[in-house]
């Protein structure tokens, strides 16, 4: 599942707002017209569309209200008309935010981090990387499912919710397996290794679940 789909006819304008989505860690996708972006969502979801309403052929309106009818993704609609019918047209067929064109990126991008705050980060945790879901227990590299046994999820959770923070191996085993556990703490490097052949690009050189020597590990997104 993407994170955020751009509807945008303005290629300049789209470009630069999904390069400034990916650089705060989101997967996005961008569509020119509404009818390319409706297709994607007859077999695809997305976690948010930020969707203009001037589109070429069917406009951001009748985008909004076609999405409407089978999900609730959120919608942010960004757009050069301002007129106050306009903006009630756009939250009357179900979007969550109106904003005028020309916009503050980081306007927007506190407003996206807001949404994803309310709707996602309780049960969901993406870094542009991976998106692992708590409560569905799935974990997702791009648009790949990534199969985890329930020892592995856990510990990819946990190094995932500690991101950038170097966690001590005696506290990784003690959270994972439990103080009175019988297996071994040598079961700990055996999952680092399981998980890596399935996350990393080269499970050798690994970017992403990386070792800090004489002390545990780090997740770095």
């Amino acid at each position: 599942m993407t994170d955020i789909v751009v509807v945008e006819d303005n290629l300049e304008m789209a470009g630069l707002l999904c390069d400034f989505i990916e650089a705060e860690g989101y997967s996005s996708l961008r569509f020119v017209n509404g009818e390319d972006a409706l297709h994607y969502f007859e077999k695809n979801s997305a976690r948010l569309v930020i969707l203009d309403v001037m589109l070429p052929g069917m406009d951001g309106f009748g985008v909004c209200s076609k999405i409407r009818e089978s999900s609730n993704t959120p919608i942010i609609i960004v757009s050069a008309r301002t007129e106050k019918n306009d903006k009630l047209n756009g939250l009357i067929l179900g979007a969550d935010d109106y904003i005028e064109k020309p916009y503050d990126i980081d306007i927007l991008i506190a407003k996206i981090k807001g949404i994803f705050a309310r709707r996602y980060n309780s049960e969901v945790i993406s870094d542009g990387f991976l998106r692992l879901n708590k409560s569905k227990r799935t974990v997702y590299k791009g648009e790949k499912s990534i199969d985890l046994n329930q020892k592995e999820f856990d510990l990819l959770c946990l190094l995932m919710e500690n991101s950038g923070k170097t966690l001590n191996k005696e506290m990784i085993f003690n959270r994972i397996w439990g103080f009175d556990s019988f297996s071994e703490p040598q079961t700990l490097t055996v999952h680092i290794k399981w998980l890596r052949q399935k996350i990393e690009d080269d499970p050798k050189k690994p970017l992403h679940i990386l070792t800090v020597w004489g002390v545990g590990y780090r997740y770095d997104p």
